[in-house]
């Protein structure tokens, strides 16, 4: 076997590279074997900015793994206990309760910064080699992998590309974007969080860690209605947000910016090549509707920890069956939940009144009838772990 300079090399430290690190950290003899390479390791201050615009919608399953075996929840967090979901124009909603399902909370929601910063704390802590690296390359090699970093180059035993590659395969252009910004509801609701569907797209209202009267706003629309919205003067942006929500939160008044993000959904393989894995966004990215993302990323990263614990106790196997297994049991999960985050939106967007109708009934059969709502709602909760 050829020498390396690390055992395992992780392309990206975002929250799912992060974890992943932390993870294989708790495993391995030797943690200075793992390489994470990518920015924002400064942690000078704990002060630290606000320069992501996006909060993070974590399920159950999500946060009890942040809280309990990566011990780097942030300071800030707003807990879901209730998921409102309906469709604007037509009959039916549904409501997705925690006592319903033997759970203290559905989730919480969090800023990005808060929870990427409670990570590299931990990681800094952690025993691994951090590199930085505005975007990791990766080249094959035989019985290794080579990759390129800001100060020159590493090589590995494996890699996995954890974010700042577009996954290459199926890819869907919902001609949507995602308009982002926060709002201060006059009437808000504890521990509740919205999921509207109109056909324009999906309006999401979530509890805010900031304050228990902010919501984070998640609108999708046509790229030039979302545009024409982020231009609207406040007041009249307002009144547009009214019309597509309802008066469930009383008055909404805007107050932050609005940021706008364009919506695809990319899949492609867990394994690259022979060395290199996929997990997280290089992986799959989805739809934000019912904010599966980031959850489905960090069940890739649960999963792929416990695939390589035994090869981590012994890297001069061949890790070709270790990754071949984290393969194919990450694959009914992945699709699944990437078939309802890209099915939804598409569906309730329908101008057919057929299927509008179709879909107020589904939501009330869901609502009337707990066997056809547990199955879904679990999903979302926690998703398929092996």
């Amino acid at each position: 076997m050829n020498a390396t300079d690390y055992d395992i090399a992780i392309c990206g430290a975002g929250p799912v590279g992060a974890a992943l690190a932390l993870m294989l950290a708790a495993q391995h003899p030797n943690p200075s074997r793992i390489a994470v390479l990518g920015k924002n390791f400064d942690l000078a201050s704990t002060e630290h900015a606000q320069g992501d615009p996006r909060t993070l919608a974590l399920n159950h399953g999500s946060r009890r793994l942040i809280v309990n075996q990566l011990q780097a929840w942030p300071e800030r967090a707003a807990l879901m206990r209730t998921v409102h979901v309906s469709q604007k124009g037509r009959l039916g909603r549904c409501l997705i309760q925690a006592d319903e399902l033997g759970v203290p909370d559905l989730g919480a929601v969090v800023h990005y910064d808060d929870l990427l910063w409670a990570l590299h704390a931990r990681l800094r802590d952690s025993g691994v080699t951090l590199l930085p690296a505005q975007q990791a390359q990766t080249h094959s090699a035989p019985g290794q992998i080579l990759v390129d970093h800001d100060s020159g180059q590493a090589t590995a035993l494996l890699a996995v590309q954890c974010d700042g590659v577009r996954p290459k395969g199926v890819r869907r252009d919902y001609g949507q974007h995602a308009l982002l910004t926060t709002v201060r509801a006059s009437q808000p609701q504890s521990g509740w969080a919205y999921e509207r569907f109109t056909e324009n797209g999906p309006f999401a209202a979530l509890p805010h860690p900031d304050a228990p009267d902010l919501y984070a706003i998640v609108w999708c629309n046509s790229p030039e209605r979302s545009q024409s919205l982020a231009e609207l003067p406040v007041e009249q942006f307002q009144t547009a947000m009214l019309h597509a929500f309802g008066e469930r939160l009383g008055q909404l008044e805007l107050v932050s910016k609005r940021h706008i993000f364009p919506l695809a959904f990319h899949a492609g393989p867990s394994r690259l090549s022979e060395r290199l894995l996929a997990v997280g966004n290089a992986a799959q990215t989805l739809h934000p509707v019912a904010g599966q993302g980031l959850n489905l990323g960090l069940r890739d990263v649960a999963q792929l920890s416990q695939c390589l614990a035994a090869w981590q106790a012994d890297c001069r196997q061949n890790p070709d069956p270790f990754l071949a297994r984290y393969a194919r049991l990450r694959r009914p999960d992945r699709w699944l939940t990437a078939a309802i985050t890209d099915t939804l939106p598409r569906l309730f967007a329908t101008r057919n009144p057929l299927i509008q109708h179709a879909c107020g009934l589904g939501l009330l059969a869901m609502d009337t009838l707990p066997f056809a709502r547990q199955p879904f709602a679990r999903q979302l909760l926690q998703g398929m772990r092996a």
